[in-house]
């Protein structure tokens, strides 16, 4: 049985959800995995307001839409950033406040318990986000980054996540970081390091979304094969490499979407990321959750290409063979038939 293919609507907070629900139903997509910004999904209001988890659930329902994840990405981010001005663009008003990094960070914390409670309401039971990073500037280690000064960045994640991750537990909710340039973990071996740090808590597991891995140089299956029982949910989302000699993988200060960098995001098939190969590994983990479309791609019209990545999706995606193609030679077999 195919997966479900949902649309994760961050990029898409500009529209108010029942909007998206309508478009995204004629579109033919199964669900959407609700962000936690614009009008889509609002912590505050799903604690505080008795029946607002019953009337987004009635939204989507009136457009035979399902939801199995909401999205606490912004938020998470402040939880172990250095806190700066760019953050009050991302996290609601009440959780910026007077703006005090240490006031920040504590309210940032209280907002992902919050959301681990408002998603048991909601009756998910993964919430995808971020973590955000205190040493992400010390990753090219000049001048000199000492081993203890990354220890304790990965300190700082088990004491701050580790009360966060209990808030999850009580609600029957697992936290899925999706593993991402600027959080305590981008690739396989800080992705270890994580786990390592919270003491491998089934709490915590990952959003998979190779296209942070592929510009990396890492394989994303190969993500998949060392976490097999922790990917959690999964972002379709793909990337492309365009090194042509003048800039570099780390783009030079160019925004995405400008031709000159040396990598970007591309709608589903118009990148390098080997869709087939993550669907065989997800297959061999056993994933069963929604893939998730997470559309990114400055060169192209939206509505256009979340169409096209749905068909994209639908067309790569198969079940795991239940019969061995050679079991007509097994005589064994046979007799147990």
């Amino acid at each position: 049985m195919a997966r479900p293919v949902t649309m994760f609507t961050g990029q898409w907070a500009d529209l108010p959800l029942e909007t998206l629900a309508q478009k995204f139903s004629s579109f033919g997509f199964d669900g959407l995995e609700l962000a936690c910004w614009g009008d889509h999904f609002e912590v505050n209001k799903a604690l505080s307001e008795p029946d607002y988890c019953a009337r987004k659930r009635a939204v989507l329902e009136k457009y035979k839409l399902n939801v199995w994840a909401i999205s606490a990405h912004l938020v998470g981010q402040a939880v172990l950033d250095n806190i700066d001005q760019r953050h009050q663009a991302i996290v609601p008003p009440y959780v910026w406040g007077d703006g005090n990094p240490a006031g920040v960070n504590q309210r940032a914390a209280e907002e992902l318990k919050n959301t681990a409670r408002a998603a048991q309401k909601l009756g998910v039971k993964v919430v995808n986000g971020f973590t955000g990073s205190s040493i992400w500037h010390l990753l090219y280690s000049f001048p000199p980054v000492s081993p203890k000064m990354i220890d304790d960045g990965f300190k700082l994640l088990a004491e701050r996540f580790n009360p966060i991750l209990d808030v999850f537990a009580e609600c029957g909710v697992k936290f899925a970081l999706e593993v991402h340039p600027t959080e305590i973990a981008f690739d396989i071996y800080t992705a270890e390091r994580a786990l390592d740090a919270l003491g491998w808590r089934e709490e915590f597991g990952f959003n998979f979304d190779p296209s942070h891995l592929l510009w990396q140089g890492v394989d994303p299956v190969e993500f998949i094969r060392r976490f097999p029982d922790r990917i959690y949910h999964v972002h379709m989302k793909d990337a492309i490499v365009t090194l042509d000699g003048r800039t570099g993988i780390l783009s030079s200060h160019l925004n995405f979407g400008d031709p000159r960098r040396g990598w970007d995001f591309r709608s589903l098939g118009h990148g390098k990321v080997n869709f087939e190969e993550i669907i065989r590994a997800l297959n061999h983990a056993g994933y069963q959750g929604p893939l998730s479309v997470e559309w990114e791609d400055s060169g192209m019209d939206r509505d256009h290409g979340a169409k096209e990545a749905l068909e994209f999706v639908r067309r790569v995606d198969f079940a795991p063979s239940k019969v061995a193609f050679d079991a007509a030679f097994d005589k064994e077999e046979q007799k147990k038939a």
